[in-house]
């Protein structure tokens, strides 16, 4: 069973699911592949993964880095969640660019390349976001760029973290605005 509960955010209502094991989904209500891993039957149930999701929530949006995780399970393709392993890499109120994320996929396996247009397609597809920090992915030379639930949303949650702004803008055109 997939148990669901909504968090009243700061920045919007955040969906949260969960089964017996892991948080599995995490998303800003409307944005982009919202629900996009739920199952068609989910329970609006009080489950302790969701109460340890909104602790870790309630720490965040206070300010600061809550210093744990509660334990995630993202099935996707290997592909997808070799990048989720590396956006969890990033640390709380630091970025890594796209093309970082792809050189450091290609060293880990072996290859020469990766696209960072491939990175940037796994990244908006994450379905964990926040607890995934894919609003810490930024295009090279500072670019806003992806972010599902928008980019204003990804630009607060990079001040509520203490990021350093002054080298980051949002594009005037684009197809990942």
């Amino acid at each position: 069973m997939v148990y669901t509960s909504e968090y009243a955010s700061p920045l919007g209502g955040i969906i949260l699911a969960c089964d017996d094991n892991a948080i599995i989904g995490l998303w800003f209500s409307g944005q982009k592949y919202f629900g996009s891993t739920l199952p068609m039957h989910t329970e609006a149930k009080a489950h302790p993964l969701l109460q340890d999701a909104r602790r870790w929530l309630d720490i965040y949006f206070s300010g600061k880095d809550p210093g744990f995780l509660p334990p995630l399970r993202y099935d996707s393709t290997p592909f997808r969640k070799a990048v989720c392993d590396i956006m969890l890499t990033i640390p709380y109120g630091r970025t890594m660019t796209y093309g970082q994320i792809a050189r450091e996929l290609a060293r880990q396996q072996g290859r020469e390349k990766v696209s960072a247009q491939a990175v940037g397609g796994a990244v908006g597809h994450n379905p964990i976001s926040l607890l995934i920090p894919c609003h810490r992915v930024v295009g090279t030379g500072g670019s806003l760029t992806g972010y599902a639930s928008g980019i204003d949303r990804k630009m607060q949650l990079l001040r509520l973290e203490g990021a350093d702004m002054s080298r980051f803008f949002v594009p005037q055109k684009g197809t990942a605005l």
